[in-house]
Formats: structure tokens, sequence, C-alpha cells
């Protein structure tokens, strides 16, 4: 995908075929649901931190905090008139079950009124009269072809309620919605990839690259791992998401991973900026939604948006820190 560069140091890269010209480092809001440590006021002086740096890309969910982390959105782009600022928003399941078992029916998911319920309460939570892009918040393949989810988005999208429709894929699943895409419905999808998640490269991107659909790369630190500041004896509270995911039996192992990707890094680089280098390189990525609650870590994170290279050499080693893993009661 073309990059180019704008409001000096941020690179944009085409969002797939709806043509949108997005930074490449975009702005993932979960962090009002799910972590413990966010504060709502420095949030919201990174959110705009990020604007002024030239982030014109911003991803939220009606399940961040019930939809208060849509309303901050809203709240943002109101806030800035003259700048294009794209948002996108997720519809949760209808069981509100993470991720989509095979086993869900598209009736205990996505029924045609419970999408347009929540893409109608998402827009009243934000304000806007239409959404940029939503998004199925979890997806199964089983429902590919079902004709009802299909009119309901076309539906919403020649209300211009909806301009473009995505999905945000379950963790390590990225084949699980080849089949929805080449429906020609999907204009994009959220999946995980980083230095550990390698696998979308296998299937999902050459589909996307053959249908000319948007990638958004999320979690591309691993849930904090790569960061390189968690330890053995890291802890969260017991409402933390994180807590479950770094069970030991995933924290331990992760942790060794990490140490020897650190031997990695070169001088006068961080390991968080290193993950995010390592995404940027692969042309098949429209935007990277890391979450972002401080302004050091908004500032931190565009700074990679330079346009600069890793070395080949570096990338073949990189490579070799691939890690394939499969669904795991922690990681759902």
């Amino acid at each position: 995908m073309a990059t180019s560069c704008k409001n000096g140091l941020m690179q944009y890269r085409t969002f797939g075929r709806t043509g949108w010209q997005v930074s490449e480092i975009g702005y993932g809001m979960w962090g009002l649901a799910g972590w413990t440590g966010s504060d709502e006021a420095e949030v919201r002086q990174a959110l705009q931190r990020a604007v002024d740096l030239g982030v014109n890309f911003f991803d939220t969910a009606w399940a961040y905090g019930n939809g208060k982390s849509e309303g901050m959105l809203g709240d943002l782009v109101r806030a800035n008139p003259y700048q294009k600022l794209y948002t996108a928003s997720k519809i949760p399941a209808k069981n509100f079950k993470w991720p989509a078992r095979a086993e869900y029916t598209l009736d205990e998911c996505y029924p045609p009124d419970h999408i347009r319920h929540y893409t109608e309460w998402s827009l009243q939570n934000l304000g806007l009269p239409s959404l940029d892009l939503m998004q199925f918040h979890v997806w199964n393949d089983h429902w590919a072809l079902d004709k009802r989810w299909q009119r309901e988005i076309q539906k919403l999208k020649e209300e211009g309620l909806v301009k473009a429709w995505g999905i945000s894929i379950n963790r390590w699943e990225p084949a699980n919605a080849i089949a929805a895409l080449r429906t020609g419905l999907i204009d994009a999808v959220q999946v995980i990839y980083n230095l550990f998640d390698q696998n979308p490269e296998d299937e999902l991107f050459p589909v996307c690259r053959e249908l000319n659909i948007a990638v958004i790369a999320r979690v591309p630190f691993d849930e904090g791992s790569l960061t390189g500041t968690l330890t053995q004896e890291t802890t969260f509270p017991p409402d933390d998401w994180r807590s479950r995911y770094f069970h030991p039996s995933n924290l331990l192992p992760t942790l060794e991973r990490v140490e020897k990707l650190k031997l990695e890094v070169p001088p006068g680089m961080t390991l968080p900026e290193l993950a995010l280098r390592f995404i940027l390189q692969n042309p098949d990525v429209s935007t990277i939604i890391p979450g972002m609650r401080k302004v050091r870590h908004v500032e931190a994170n565009v700074a990679c948006s330079d346009g600069a290279r890793l070395p080949e050499e570096l990338m073949a080693r990189l490579r070799t820190h691939r890690w394939v893993r499969h669904p795991t009661p922690y990681s759902d």
C-alpha cells in the first residue's frame, strides 16, 4: 500500500479500497475498559496530542466502557472540526461472549436487528451522523454466507449510517474471516499481528492483498509483554483483563521469549520501537492501533512513523521469533 507524508513526520497509507489516507500509527481506545490505571483526563490529553501529531484513525467499541470510549471519540471529533478523523467502532455479539465459537449461531451473536440496534446506539454515543468504519467485534466464518447479516450491513451502508464494514478477528485465528472477505462486503479486517504473532502473513494477508482489503494491526505489544516491562512478579488486579491473560502458564513462557528478543534490539532503540517498526515494515498493514493512555506513549509511538526501515538481516532474525499460538481459556 502506498505511503505518503503529511503534517511533517507522520506517514499515511491507503486504507484498502476505501481510498482513505490514514495515519500508519492509529489509536486503540480499549484503555477505558478492562484495564486498570486509566485516568480519563490523562486519556483525553493523549487523544488530543495524537491528533496534533497527525494521528487520524481512532478505533473504539461499544464494549469499551459501555459506550464511554465512543463518547470520548465523539468529543475529540467535535474538538477538531477542521481535521478529518476516521472513526471506527465495533458491535458486540448479542451473547456478549468473546471469542465467537463455532457452535454459536448467527442468531446468538449477530441477528439483523442487533446489528442495527448497536450501530444506532454507537452513533448516539458518538454524537455523529455516521461512522467511517463499523466492525463485528467477534466473528466466526460459519456465518459468512448467511444472507441476513449481509443484507443488514448493506442497508446501513445505503442509508449512510456506515461508510465501510470490517471484522475484528478472534485472537490467534487469523484465517477465520476469509470466507466473509470473499463475499465482497467487508472492507477491513482487524487482526492481532506483532513480532510473536506473525501468522496472518500466511493466509490472511495474501487474501487482503488480492481483494484490496485494509488491515488494522492490533495488539502490537502483545498486551504489554513487548514493552519489556513485565517480570515474573508482575500481577494485575482481579478486575483487570490482563490478570487472566498473563496467567503463569502464559506469563513465564512469554518472558522467556521476550528475553531472547531483547538481544535483537539495536543500540539506541527500545523494544517497543522495534515491535512497531517490525509491523510497519509490512506494506499489507494499513494502520497499527496501539493502546495509548498517556501523552508520552503517544509521542514515542508516533515517532516510529518516519519512513525508516529496519535492515533486512535484522528482519530475518526477527522472523525467527514467530510464535505459533492457538486459542486457550486464558486467551479469550
